[in-house]
């Protein structure tokens, strides 16, 4: 792997990740509309998008060979289905959660992430778990039941977003698409459905009049807001090592907890700062276990 090529991939991930954190803002201006129908022009607007950007890439034959191909995989077809509604959730949630003013829960979840997919691999996909690891767990699972019991109020936006997100990435892998072709799959197969709540809004948000222009430009720049940081993404993480993406993806929900406590006055109390301490701490076991190679296994691997 060439030097240059780490650099301009940590640059397309970090910026990424960037955007990703920042979105939170775009979503609190149009905290005024429904989560339901932002949700249904994010993904008619997403598909869009995603047309004109294979039209211009001259990926569009590419995309429908692919296309064609996954109709005679009814597997794979499956799964992207069920992967376009556990996105979709998790676009729902998240725009609810910035619009009620839940961002620091909706932190908590991006932070818990990585922990969920771990566990996951694990049972899904059988596959080993370290004491770290384990530990990492149950630091995790610690800070979840103290927030629980002090608050009085289970978590519940953390642990969807953190479990729908985590399901969406164990189903992409499993089905190995482009970034590009998927997105562009997942919103054309939920497009119609959205087109159609649309269509249905009495007094909907997106108004031809000259006083919802705002309006209007946020609802149609949502498509393209969602589609730039994955695509970023898809061509950063394949050029640089896991463990700077495992790094690098808690800038997201970083971002998103100065903006709560520091930008939209959010209460950020003791109970909370216990809770994210532990969910910190299991973050730091679980980079642990990303960069730390214990001294036998390094050997093996010189000699195999």
């Amino acid at each position: 792997m060439k030097t240059m090529d780490v650099k301009i991939g940590s640059l397309y991930t970090f910026s990424a990740y960037l955007l990703w954190g920042f979105l939170t803002i775009y979503w609190k201006a149009l905290g005024h509309v429904s989560a339901m129908e932002i949700l249904a022009h994010r993904i008619v607007w997403s598909f869009v998008f995603m047309i004109i950007l294979l039209l211009c890439m001259k990926q569009f034959d590419s995309f429908i060979q692919e296309l064609r191909k996954l109709m005679h995989q009814p597997k794979n077809l499956l799964g992207i289905s069920a992967a376009t509604l556990l996105i979709s959730a998790n676009w729902f949630l998240f725009i609810w959660a910035v619009s009620n003013n839940h961002v620091l829960q909706a932190s908590l979840g991006y932070y818990i992430n990585p922990l969920v997919s771990i566990l996951l691999g694990i049972v899904v996909l059988h596959e080993k778990v370290t004491f770290r690891q384990g530990t990492a767990f149950g630091l995790a699972a610690i800070g979840v039941i103290y927030l629980t019991l002090s608050s009085g109020v289970f978590p519940w936006i953390s642990i969807v977003l953190a479990v729908t997100f985590a399901s969406y990435g164990l189903l992409k892998k499993k089905i190995n698409l482009s970034a590009s072709h998927g997105l562009t799959i997942e919103t054309m197969l939920i497009a119609p459905f959205a087109g159609i709540y649309l269509l249905s809004l009495r007094e909907p948000a997106f108004r031809f009049s000259p006083f919802a222009m705002s309006d209007n430009l946020l609802l149609i720049g949502g498509g393209i807001v969602t589609a730039i940081p994955l695509l970023l993404f898809s061509i950063g993480a394949k050029a640089i090592p896991l463990s700077m993406v495992g790094i690098l993806q808690f800038i997201t929900p970083t971002i998103m907890l100065l903006l709560g406590v520091f930008v939209y006055q959010e209460a950020f109390s003791i109970t909370n700062l216990i809770a994210f301490i532990f969910i910190w701490s299991a973050l730091f076991l679980y980079l642990s276990t990303v960069y730390y190679r214990p001294a036998h296994r390094t050997k093996q691997r010189i000699n195999h």
